[in-house]
């Protein structure tokens, strides 16, 4: 079916930067929206930020004026930028499409395998 490809977590400084990218392949239509999502151990599960199809975003307050949510939609993918990164930062990180198929007229929605952000102090 649809399969969303993560990469670009690891390992960064207090400070440092990381640049997540997100993938889809196999059965896509149409990409209605794409959104970063993160969860710590025992933590519950938030939103980082999200951008529709028209280009619109939101951020978490948390992380606002520090990362950036963008899309290339020739490639399926989305990205997050993210900078002046913090030990708070530290999570597992997972995107999420919303796709619309038009045999039925219904909307999908698919998540990446999770990518871990480890930020030491």
């Amino acid at each position: 079916q649809v399969q969303l490809m993560e990469s670009g977590g690891g390992l960064v400084q207090a400070g440092g930067s990381l640049r997540l990218s997100c993938a889809a392949s196999g059965s896509i239509s149409s990409i209605n929206a794409m959104a970063w999502f993160r969860q710590a151990p025992g933590q519950q599960r938030e939103t980082v930020a999200a951008i529709t199809s028209g280009g619109t975003t939101n951020y978490a307050d948390s992380v606002k004026g520090r990362f950036t949510i963008s899309r290339d939609n020739a490639n399926n993918t989305v990205y997050l930028q993210m900078n002046n990164l913090k030990p708070e930062d530290t999570a597992v990180y997972y995107c999420k499409i919303w796709l619309y198929v038009v045999a039925g007229g219904r909307t999908f929605d698919y998540w990446g395998q999770g990518t871990q952000v480890t930020v030491s102090s």
